[in-house]
């Protein structure tokens, strides 16, 4: 059987270049005579591989060297809890944007351990947009600031990184991260799931600025201390092995196009020429406004809801799976983070246009 073009939210599409140098390697990593699952984590080969890794992460999205890159475990949601207990910091209240479910998570779990105070919310109008800066609402006497740069359910994402001041800034990247350059030096901590544009899922990353570690709450629990775990290397226990050597792999992958500059320019073109089939066609809609549409998950409609099975059946059947819409909006989503090709949003949109002109 063929590969198929996976428009999965996550767990996503890997690189086929970075699936067929796993399978190369799989039996035997570099004359080791072993899969790199089966390596003590403190091993010379290991240790080689996870080095490297975060030698190309810090290359590949030129993080300052006052940072720390931890490879933890848990997903972005574990960070939900992680975040308050290491940057409170003896303050007592946090902001945060709620522009979609993965804000309201987050915001939901910051309650536990802190007043929340909410900068602007985009939930009367469906979570469609990001609110305007004139109605924001800063604290400058917060810990920090966190926002979740791109919802990946509602296809909305930020245009721009927040001016926060004086007033340390987090932002959940994980369906955006190593999509285009970011400037690292704007957060006091980025943190991302990798089962999007990273890796398989397992792994998860968090960039933190150096006087950002240490302090955390009375009774945090130690996995959850960032300086336990930068002091350790992320190695406090067992890291999740393989999906850090895949995400190896991927940031190898990323040098080798180019870097982050090359896979943006990809990306804005995957997106665009979508969101031009989606509103071109008289047939689809997309409800985000245009300022704030995501890169990495393209939603939309059909004008006949009642289309909507055959119209998933159908794309199935040509290779394009995975593309039904979460349960809470419904409709389409189409996630084309890196991995996607060009080829395969080409043959989405003719799929779609093929649909339209047996069902108009």
């Amino acid at each position: 059987m063929s590969r198929v073009f996976n428009f999965s939210a996550g767990p996503a599409m890997l690189p086929e270049a970075v699936l067929q140098r796993a399978q190369q390697e799989f039996l035997d990593w570099n004359g080791s005579g072993m899969n790199t699952m089966e390596m003590s984590h403190r091993g010379k080969e290991f240790l080689s591989i996870a080095n490297q890794a975060e030698a190309d992460l810090r290359e590949v999205m030129a993080i300052p060297d006052n940072y720390q890159v931890l490879f933890l475990q848990g997903g972005a949601s574990t960070q939900f809890a992680a975040i308050p207990m290491n940057l409170l910091r003896g303050k007592k209240s946090a902001d945060y944007f709620n522009t979609g479910q993965w804000s309201k998570k987050a915001i939901a779990e910051a309650k536990r351990y802190c007043d929340v105070n909410i900068v602007a919310s985009s939930e009367e109008d469906g979570f469609n947009s990001v609110p305007d800066k004139a109605s924001w609402n800063l604290n400058p006497d917060a810990a920090y600031v966190h926002y979740t740069a791109n919802e990946t359910i509602g296809g909305v994402e930020f245009d721009s990184i927040p001016d926060t001041g004086d007033v340390p800034l987090v932002v959940d990247l994980s369906s955006t991260i190593l999509s285009r350059p970011i400037d690292v030096s704007k957060f006091a901590l980025i943190y991302a799931g990798a089962q999007k544009n990273i890796g398989p899922a397992g792994l998860t990353i968090v960039i933190v600025r150096d006087d950002f570690i240490g302090d955390t709450l009375p009774g945090t629990p130690t996995m959850f201390d960032y300086k336990v775990q930068a002091d350790n290397d992320s190695m406090y226990n067992t890291p999740p092995t393989y999906a850090l050597y895949l995400a190896g792999l991927v940031f190898q992958w990323l040098k080798d196009l180019g870097g982050l500059t090359a896979m943006a320019l990809i990306n804005q073109r995957k997106a665009e020429k979508l969101y031009a089939a989606i509103d071109n066609s008289g047939f689809y809609q997309n409800p985000v406004d245009p300022q704030y549409r995501s890169w990495m998950n393209v939603t939309f409609t059909l004008n006949d809801s009642s289309l909507d099975a055959d119209f998933l059946a159908g794309a199935k059947q040509a290779g394009l799976i995975t593309l039904k819409g979460h349960r809470s909006v419904g409709g389409m989503r189409a996630s084309i983070y890196n991995a996607m090709p060009e080829e395969g949003v080409d043959q989405l949109i003719s799929y779609m246009q093929d649909f339209v002109a047996k069902n108009n």
